[in-house]
């Protein structure tokens, strides 16, 4: 099973906290994940700050990174002027979302699916300029909210959408962490069949959430139908604010202890868990791992095992 985490801390992750990292924070965190291994982040959003104020110094934090850097990084977008002006401030890679529900984009963007879809051409455009990738980021692929089950030819539809044409990957948003294994290997499967995604060179990514406890197992139906990369962030943390019923995504750490891709040892873990131990702690939130939580037990024979020390 191949498989890369894209640590989405910084944007979903904070998203629902309502507290602000300062930028030189944020820098250390991107800096510390990095050099661990972690291939991709996504470190923060072009959403207006009064309706989402963690990602107010989004772009502060762009103009902090070096470009080697931010080749590595994702930003949130919305909207061609979302695309336009990150690009402006030095962006490569875009993640344009939009909601599979119109009730949910509305709520969530304040347009309809179609308005949205019909504005991608455009946003292309702009990535592409600038020498970018852009992601087709679709939410509520699952269920929503205020719509209930979504209808998978919804997906499909726009998935194979001629206005999505020039998009690097397709990003699947199990929003509200209601799907179950079986629903996400059927649509994953049925996305492959598109023909289009599931390449090096276009990618899908699953992004799941672990409401019902399922991040895991969902993540990984995901890879063994055909995805390439699942998303995370630490200690579980995370939320769509716009969704009622939405809880933390699913954690970095049980994804890496689930995939073991080559970087990731028991000394990458013992690494990792600080860092997410300290986050966590500064935004007085609670870790949800449970890879973080077996590894400060007391059974010392197995590997993974953070040793104390005297």
């Amino acid at each position: 099973m191949t498989a890369m985490l894209r640590d989405v801390t910084l944007r979903d992750g904070l998203q629902l906290t309502g507290k602000m990292l300062p930028t030189e924070r944020k820098v250390e965190i991107v800096r510390e994940l990095l050099a661990l291994g972690v291939p991709e982040l996504e470190i923060g959003s072009m959403a207006r700050p009064d309706l989402v104020p963690p990602m107010a110094n989004t772009l502060e934090l762009v103009a902090a990174l070096t470009p080697e850097e931010l080749r590595r990084c994702w930003v949130w977008v919305a909207t061609p002027r979302h695309v336009e002006k990150a690009a402006a401030a030095g962006v490569r890679n875009f993640q344009y979302c939009f909601s599979v529900s119109d009730a949910h984009n509305k709520a969530n963007i304040g347009r309809t699916t179609e308005d949205s879809l019909t504005a991608m051409p455009a946003a292309i455009g702009f990535a592409q300029a600038v020498g970018g990738r852009i992601q087709l980021c679709l939410a509520t692929t699952f269920t929503c909210p205020f719509e209930g089950p979504i209808d998978p030819q919804r997906v499909l539809a726009i998935a194979r959408d001629p206005r999505t044409e020039g998009a690097a990957d397709i990003v699947l948003a199990d929003t509200l962490g209601q799907a179950h294994p079986g629903q996400v290997s059927a649509l994953v499967t049925a996305v492959v069949a598109e023909g289009r995604w599931g390449t090096a060179e276009h990618r899908i990514v699953f992004h799941g959430h672990d409401t019902w406890g399922m991040g895991v197992a969902n993540s990984l139906a995901a890879l063994t139908a055909g995805a390439n990369v699942v998303d995370g962030s630490l200690g579980g943390l995370g939320g769509c604010p716009f969704a009622p019923g939405a809880s933390g995504n699913t954690s970095s750490e049980d994804l890496l202890f689930a995939t073991r891709p080559e970087w990731f040892t028991p000394d990458a873990l013992a690494t990792l868990v600080p860092i997410s131990e300290r986050l966590l702690a500064e935004l007085g939130e609670p870790n949800r791992s449970r890879t973080v939580e077996g590894s400060r037990s007391e059974a010392v024979a197995f590997e993974w095992v953070i040793r104390r020390r005297p």
